[in-house]
């Protein structure tokens, strides 16, 4: 009822998005046009559509055989400006998402975070001309024009069956998606049928993208507190937009309980506390702390000031998985290769 009560609102953000994406369109406004081969992963909706999986996915596919770059916003950090990501860096200096490409790619691939897409790029230009830039959550930034466009929607939660905030959850008109150059509709159930397939593409055929269907694979618990074995009672702790899947996941195996904060939350003292004496009371069986990847990141430089590692927390890693892999990969690989 909220949300209909704000249509109004919503209405008047839809005029603003057109208006804009308008001028860029006919070149009114300019746009930075990124030399050589870039790469841009987006949604139209905020939040939780598997960015950074696929950032991941493009990076471990092309870094091979191509020079890498990342480029984020570094959504979350206390920093302003282009900043290249070091060893020395903190979730608080650049961003959980930043940092865990940094850590889990180390030295190998230069990732910066820069608010000013077309300066970042620039910046990162001068350290390698001819690399290939990954843009991550850039796709509404209409100051800079890259060459690829993977357009992310979740399957619980297509951006066609959806409305502009604050009535909805898009941050632009569902016409944005005509920019993009394929649709990936991630987080699909494992059980997906050829009938539930259909109905997504039938849902998207409008806008007359090639579309793949991805799910999201998770890896073993990997520990990073006491020393011990991850237990089947789990105290889930997350800061992400849309911990579902991963409750889920959790759920099929394990008995959670699950505590929730905002999108890229910065932890507390106080709340790691409460967490531990949670775990305290639990004295007649064994749990098991377990967060995501990206949560790690904000947790990791108070390790030992909280005191983290007396108690048995871990973070499970994740991947994504890609209906139809070799055409996917094809693809990519054939934009990154043309002259």
């Amino acid at each position: 009822m909220l949300r209909r009560l704000l249509f109004p609102i919503s209405l008047i953000w839809w005029i603003v998005t057109c208006v804009r994406n308008f001028l860029y369109d006919k070149s009114l406004l300019k746009s930075y046009e990124i030399p050589h081969k870039s790469i841009i992963v987006g949604n139209l909706s905020v939040g939780g559509t598997g960015k950074t999986p696929m950032v991941i996915y493009l990076t471990k596919l092309l870094s091979e055989k191509h020079e890498l770059q990342i480029l984020s916003r570094g959504y979350g950090r206390k920093t302003n400006g282009y900043l290249l990501v070091n060893e020395d860096h903190t979730s608080i200096d650049v961003g959980d998402e930043p940092l865990l490409y940094f850590n889990k790619f180390k030295k190998n691939i230069a990732i910066a975070v820069s608010e000013n897409r077309a300066n970042g790029v620039q910046q990162l230009r001068e350290i390698q001309p001819k690399s290939v830039v990954i843009l991550d959550d850039a796709f509404q930034h209409r100051k800079i024009k890259a060459g690829f466009s993977v357009l992310l929607t979740t399957y619980n939660s297509l951006f066609s069956q959806d409305f502009l905030l604050p009535a909805g959850n898009l941050r632009e008109g569902r016409s944005g998606a005509k920019r993009s150059d394929i649709i990936v509709v991630t987080k699909c159930p494992l059980n997906m049928t050829e009938i539930d397939k259909n109905i997504v593409k039938s849902a998207l055929s409008k806008y007359n993208k090639p579309i793949y269907f991805s799910g999201i694979s998770y890896s073993d618990p990997i520990s990073f507190g006491k020393s011990a074995n991850c237990s089947k009672n789990v105290l889930l702790v997350t800061g992400i937009a849309k911990p579902e899947p991963l409750i889920e996941y959790l759920s099929e195996t394990s008995r959670v309980e699950h505590i929730s904060y905002p999108d890229h939350h910065n932890f507390s003292a106080n709340e790691i506390q409460k967490i531990h004496e949670k775990i305290d009371t639990f004295v007649s069986e064994n749990w098991s702390i377990i967060t995501t990847e990206k949560d790690y990141m904000r947790l990791l430089p108070f390790k030992e000031k909280w005191g983290l590692s007396n108690y048995p927390w871990f973070y499970i890693p994740i991947e994504m998985k890609i209906e139809n892999e070799n055409a996917f990969n094809q693809l990519i690989i054939d934009y990154v290769r043309t002259i």
